[in-house]
C-alpha cells in the first residue's frame, strides 16, 4: 500500500517561498513509470495541477505556475518536495501531493496539508 503525506509550514507571508515535502512510503519514486504531482485546491475553487517529477527525475509544470516553481526530489528519503517562491494570498489552498502512472488516472493521494499565506 503506497501511503504519501504532505509537510511544511501552514502559514507563510506574502513575498516569501512556499516550501512542501511530501514523503512515500510502500513504493519508491524512482520506479518506473510513475510521476508525481502537486496539486492545489484554492477555497471554493477546483483542482490545480502544479507539476510533476518523474520517476527518472523529468520535471513538468503547469504554465501558469512555472516562472516560479520547483519540484525536486530526494532518492534517498523518497521525497519530492515543492516549492513556490513569490507567494500572494491567492496561493492560499490545500496543497497535495499524488501519483500516476503514466498515461493513467492519480491513484495514490496524500491528505493535503492546508496552507495560509497572510502577514
Amino acid at each position: 500500500q503506497v501511503q504519501l503525506q504532505e509537510s511544511g509550514p501552514d502559514l507563510v507571508k506574502p513575498s516569501q517561498t512556499l516550501s512542501l515535502t511530501c514523503t512515500i512510503s510502500g513504493g519508491s519514486i524512482t520506479t518506473s513509470y510513475y510521476y508525481w504531482s502537486w496539486i492545489r485546491q484554492p477555497p471554493g475553487k477546483g483542482l490545480e495541477w502544479i507539476g510533476y517529477i518523474g520517476y527518472s527525475g523529468i520535471t513538468n509544470y503547469n504554465p501558469t505556475f512555472k516562472s516560479r516553481t520547483s519540484i525536486s526530489r530526494d532518492a534517498s528519503k523518497n521525497q519530492i518536495s515543492l516549492q513556490l517562491r513569490s507567494v500572494t494570498p491567492e496561493d492560499t489552498a490545500v496543497y497535495y501531493c499524488a501519483r500516476e502512472a503514466s498515461g493513467d488516472p492519480y491513484d495514490y493521494w496524500g491528505q493535503g496539508t492546508q496552507v495560509t499565506v497572510a502577514s
